[in-house]
């Protein structure tokens, strides 16, 4: 699996844990708009650093409740 989700992950679902630079960790679960947005359910933009990505995938609808 690649570092980060890339370009080919556009429009999927994603699960993105980011490493905190406060300590721990921070999830992030929705629909990949770009590879450094992520759109939730409730319609918000996140953006986030890829550099700060720890682990990613790409997930279908029944796995995480969002």
């Amino acid at each position: 699996m690649k570092d980060s989700p890339s370009e080919n992950e556009i429009g999927h679902r994603v699960s993105i844990r980011l490493f905190d630079p406060e300590g721990g960790f921070r999830d992030l679960l929705g629909h990949l708009e770009s590879v450094t947005q992520v759109r939730k359910k409730d319609g918000s933009l996140i953006t986030f650093d890829p550099a700060r990505v720890a682990l990613w995938k790409v997930v279908s609808s029944g796995e995480h409740n969002e």
